[in-house]
């Protein structure tokens, strides 16, 4: 990957955000060690170790930016120092990933997954998110940790997401998670509610979910059930985030650097060149009937 755009809006971003950031910021008297790397080239490292595959950040830093990347940040610090940095990077790069969100196309797909932060036999022992882990359960098997809950497009654009204890129910954030769509949204099993769906339709949303195995079938329009079997695009997009941006490992030391090991994985993945799609373009035959 060519890291001069990504650099380049990163950059754009950050010379309009740290301004306003800090005229919010309040005027504490406290000794703040000034860094010699700029904010933009700490958010483009943290994306760029989640685009190019890498497990260890602390290898990746090491062996390939310290090594390769000199000619792109001739500033480079310690990684302890650099450790340090990322959690002044957090704040910018949750703002700059709602820069990143993609439009609604009226078709849209809702899920979670869950995000373990330790092994099921060390729960007792963990003492980094024992404040704000809970134990949650899913389709596999319990876990310890966190949810993410995502909505997508039809074109595999991120819409909206959020982050939850892993004993919330998916279908508590929906409603601020979809405000601002329209059209149609597809969910699994897991998000069926009578309440919801009403909630959703006084919003112009229509909400479709996979039945349960003891519900009734319901007649449907054709379109809607290919769409509903398209399900799958989503959960390819948690795939990807999981295997290839790394969102999700056991060897966090700090909450805050959890959330921006998050964050950065959310940008690393708007910046794929192909994402998942279901090709329902203009240039289609299915266009005249996605009309709603």
């Amino acid at each position: 990957m060519d890291i001069v755009p990504l650099f380049c809006e990163i950059d754009d971003f950050c010379n309009e955000f740290e301004p306003w950031m800090k005229a919010q910021m309040l005027t504490v008297r406290q000794r703040r060690r000034k860094s010699k790397m700029c904010l933009s080239e700490v958010m483009t490292i943290l994306v760029l170790f989640h685009v190019l595959g890498y497990r260890n950040f602390k290898q990746f830093y090491m062996e390939y930016v310290c090594v390769h990347l000199g000619w792109a940040f001739p500033r480079l610090v310690s990684y302890n120092r650099f450790v340090e940095l990322q959690q002044d990077a957090l704040l910018p790069m949750c703002a700059y990933l709602k820069t990143r969100m993609g439009q609604c196309t009226g078709i849209s797909f809702v899920d979670s997954t869950s995000l373990a932060v330790c092994h099921n036999r060390r729960i007792y022992s963990h003492r980094v998110f024992e404040e704000w882990a809970m134990r949650g359960k899913t389709s596999v098997d319990w876990f310890y940790g966190f949810k993410l809950h995502l909505v997508v497009n039809d074109e595999g654009e991120l819409l909206n997401c959020c982050l939850t204890p892993g004993n919330v129910d998916d279908r508590v954030p929906v409603p601020e998670l979809v405000d601002g769509l329209w059209g149609k949204i597809f969910a699994d099993r897991g998000y069926v509610s009578q309440l919801l769906f009403e909630t959703l339709f006084d919003q112009n949303i229509e909400f479709f979910t996979k039945p349960k195995r003891n519900m009734k079938n319901k007649l449907m329009h054709l379109l809607d059930k290919i769409l509903s079997r398209k399900r799958a695009i989503i959960e390819t997009i948690i795939d990807q985030l999981k295997n290839i941006s790394q969102i999700e490992h056991s060897r966090h030391r700090s909450p805050w650097n959890f959330l921006g090991n998050l964050v950065a994985g959310l940008i690393a993945y708007t910046w794929q060149p192909t994402k998942p799609s279901l090709n329902l373009r203009p240039d289609n035959n299915l266009l005249p009937v996605l009309v709603f």
